[in-house]
């Protein structure tokens, strides 16, 4: 069982920043597979970014740059910066995690959070 809980989301003016997090209770590794993902009111989830177990970071190309994936030294906590916020980013955001399988997809990730509601307005 691994569970995940999202926080930080909220409403801000274009331009600027949010920081969500992603606190897992009873991660079976350390070395978990995390990923954000978001949806749009209407459109399908889709690809945020990931942490793969080996550390390395992969963004989709709309937020590169913008946005960056980390994680704090336990490995309880994903954390999700986002800075320079656009309209078109606002979205419900959800962290996953995966401990078989790691990618942009959804289907290799078994575990979600609820969300957490990201709103830019311009």
């Amino acid at each position: 069982q691994v569970q995940l809980v999202e926080s930080g989301g909220g409403s801000v003016q274009a331009g600027g920043s949010l920081r969500l997090s992603c606190v897992g209770s009873r991660y079976p590794s350390s070395r978990t597979c995390m990923g954000w993902f978001r949806e749009a009111p209407g459109k399908e989830r889709e690809w945020v970014a990931t942490m793969y177990p080996s550390g390395i970071t992969t963004y989709r190309d709309s937020v590169r740059g913008r946005f960056a994936i980390s994680k704090d030294n336990a490995g309880n906590t994903l954390y999700l910066q986002m800075n320079s916020l656009k309209p078109e980013d606002t979205a419900k955001y959800y962290c996953a995690a995966s401990i078989q399988y790691c990618s942009s997809r959804r289907t290799d990730f078994p575990y979600w959070g609820q969300g957490t509601q990201v709103t830019v307005s311009s």
